[in-house]
């Protein structure tokens, strides 16, 4: 197993891209601490990692809140005693408006949970891991970082920025044993996100936001949308010893949408 003895967090773990990186990590022997607004779902992904017989612990918490941050690692900590992996992978998208009209309140929202948690998350976490000499955090961003997409103002901007703290921390990390990349992945279509953004998007434009959908679809190399389980075995990846001399780097896994 790649990630046997290994104890991982997993925010925004109760469906989507969290939930299938959590199961996945699961299934290699991680530890997994799944950690959610989410209490029913962190819930149900927790039962279903023990009924597989693996390790998991459920942690309910809002990223935008600094003590939430905390209790995750701190629920780490109690239920496992380490941390070895982070994967800072919740997000909000915000409202769709244009960006002169965009609410400032939703953006100072959309940078807490986006931006803001994952720093907060990364510093409670690397102490132990320099002192240690090991560990590894992984980003989840999206293509939009790369793309020129309009109307997701905060989105975009949190996830860009998203990109540079992952390469920052890299840079002071790799002498210390801990690596930290980043994965760009394409359009999910299975997510809660997707189908909520294809709705808003229509009643927000009146258009057609599954033929939007479809044309983004079409401009991909494969032709297709990505799967959750194709981001969590990138995840999977690039947390695991097989990419240890891979650190400050971003792996877009969409299909060829993006070639940066």
């Amino acid at each position: 197993m790649l990630l046997s003895g290994q104890v991982a967090i997993v925010t925004g773990g109760g469906r989507g891209i969290g939930r299938a990186i959590a199961l996945r990590f699961a299934a290699e022997g991680a530890a997994v601490v799944v950690a959610a607004r989410s209490e029913s779902e962190i819930r149900q992904v927790t039962a279903e990692v023990q009924e597989a017989g693996g390790k998991a612990a459920a942690v309910q918490a809002d990223l935008a809140r600094e003590a939430d941050c905390k209790k995750i690692v701190d629920g780490a900590l109690a239920a496992f005693g380490a941390v070895h992996i982070l994967v800072n992978n919740a997000a909000i998208y915000g409202p769709i408006q244009p960006v002169e009209k965009f609410p400032l309140r939703d953006w100072d929202e959309v940078m807490a949970v986006n931006l803001r948690g994952p720093l907060i998350l990364s510093q409670l976490v690397l102490s132990e891991m320099y002192a240690r000499k090991s560990g590894s955090i992984l980003n989840i961003s999206t293509v939009g970082a790369k793309n020129a997409y309009a109307l997701s103002a905060a989105y975009t901007a949190s996830k860009s920025a998203l990109l540079g703290l992952t390469r920052a921390t890299a840079a002071e990390a790799a002498r210390q044993g801990v690596r930290v990349n980043a994965i760009c992945p394409g359009p999910v279509t299975e997510t809660k996100m997707s189908k909520d953004l294809t709705r808003e998007f229509s009643a927000s434009t009146n258009a057609d936001g599954n033929a939007v959908l479809d044309r983004m679809i079409q401009g991909i190399l494969q032709g297709r949308p990505q799967t959750a389980d194709e981001i969590a075995s990138a995840a999977l990846f690039l947390v695991s010893d097989q990419a240890s001399a891979i650190t400050g780097q971003t792996l877009n896994v969409d299909g060829g949408m993006v070639f940066y």
